[in-house]
């Protein structure tokens, strides 16, 4: 009766229009008081509980320095390099589109931030050299899903806190799977490219390249500091997140000079609004997720699985399911927060090892940041090119069956991301 009512509750609120964090929140405040008895006040210790967690505070610093990158030049010298690397390839343009999103995705961890920064240089140079606009919004659109699942990534955060899983191994887990994801989709331009006679740039001449790496540099050094710092053992994953901030505040004010210290305050005051967004989501999820624990409803649904008989496969074909529908209709961090301790239980149970149930999660987010109707790439796509979103759901989706065949690869394939973990004895 508990999970019924918590459930039905939960999703009542969110089909009124009442906000997702408040829908947890309230979901989570009735159950306690109608069914448990916990004492209420035990909600309120659950919301301050969040603000002393140890790793969610890398959230604020990771949105602060990918906002301080998308307006200080980073994206734009990113393209530059990238488009000296490959842009003499027939479709060079597009896959260095591609190639710049990996570049700003292991720099922002978020996927909105990195279809702004790149889409919104890399589309309109794109269009001006000959290439259709709704395939090269299509192609932004979907390479900036790299933003969720090349390391850094908000959303790890996000579910190693859920799930209390290493950070570190985590993103580690997420460098395959995002470098082979890219691969495919440069890899997919490349055979549109030769069918369709797309446009290719002059080869860029040595000097020209080590211009582009130079100018790039500074921000490919921060790669560099979050990843080698985090595995070198130098700091944790959240500080990495603080010296990432601090870094990109620096480069943009002080080295590129694309922003002057007048503009800081509002750069800072945007991450904040963010910021406290997700983290008010957070706090709600993670009271939603104390009563789930409250009231023993994992272990209840992780009996009921196993008495159905299910073996691995079919409970992750499963999982896939769910996660493509709710991704739909809910932002990732929301949909992590509210399955991810209901589906961890299951797993361990099952033999499937969290850390690849981390990167599955991963994946369906990616494709539901850009599934109508809540994809968020699509709206941001739809501000940044000026297109309607309808169109921007046309360009896409094309795409969509590219990211879903390797949804697939990375569900049954557990060594796409586990290889690299187990390969460094993590």
């Amino acid at each position: 009766m508990t999970i019924l009512f918590l459930f039905v509750a939960l999703f009542a609120l969110m089909f009124i229009g009442v906000p997702v964090a408040i829908s947890l929140g309230l979901a989570g405040s009735v159950t306690i008081m109608l069914f448990s008895p916990d004492s209420v006040r035990s909600l309120a210790i659950k919301l301050f509980e969040t603000s002393e967690h140890y790793t969610l505070l890398a959230i604020p610093f990771f949105l602060l320095a990918g906002s301080f990158m998308t307006t200080g030049g980073v994206a734009r010298r990113l393209i530059d390099f990238a488009n000296a690397s490959v842009g003499h390839i027939r479709g060079g343009l597009a896959i260095g589109a591609v190639m710049a999103c990996m570049l700003f995705a292991a720099l922002s961890g978020s996927s909105p931030a990195t279809v702004a920064a790149v889409g919104s240089i890399a589309i309109a140079g794109m269009v001006r050299s000959g290439y259709p606009q709704p395939f090269a919004a299509g192609i932004v659109t979907n390479a900036g899903t790299l933003g969720i699942l090349i390391p850094p990534s908000v959303v790890m955060v996000v579910y190693a806190a859920a799930t209390e899983t290493s950070v570190g191994k985590l993103f580690m887990a997420g460098v395959v799977p995002g470098l082979l994801l890219g691969l495919v989709l440069m890899g997919a331009i490349y055979a549109i490219a030769v069918k369709k006679n797309l446009p290719a740039l002059p080869r860029a001449t040595p000097r020209q390249w080590l211009s582009a790496a130079r100018k790039a540099a500074w921000g490919l050094l921060l790669m560099v500091i979050i990843l080698g710092g985090i595995y070198s053992g130098m700091f944790t994953p959240t500080e990495a997140a603080a010296v990432a901030a601090v870094y990109s505040a620096f480069i943009a004010l002080f080295v590129y000079k694309d922003m002057t210290l007048k503009e800081a305050p509002k750069v800072v005051l945007e991450a904040a609004k963010l910021s406290i967004m997700l983290m008010f989501i957070i706090a709600n999820a993670m009271l939603f997720a104390h009563v789930l624990t409250t009231e023993q409803i994992p272990q209840q649904i992780t009996a009921m699985v196993l008495e159905a008989g299910l073996q691995p496969w079919m409970f992750l074909l499963v999982v896939n399911i769910v996660l493509l529908i709710a991704g739909a209709f809910m932002e990732p961090s929301a949909i992590i927060l509210i399955l991810a301790p209901i589906l961890f239980p299951i797993a361990v149970e099952l033999g499937v090892d969290p850390i690849h149930l981390g990167i599955i999660m991963v994946v369906n987010m990616e494709i539901g940041l850009i599934t109508p109707p809540v994809g968020l790439n699509l709206f941001v796509t739809s501000a940044v090119t000026g297109m309607s979103l309808a169109e921007v759901i046309r360009a896409a989706l094309p795409w969509l069956m590219l990211l879903l065949g390797f949804l697939a690869l990375v569900t049954y394939i557990p060594s796409i991301s586990m290889g690299l973990p187990n390969l460094l004895g993590m």
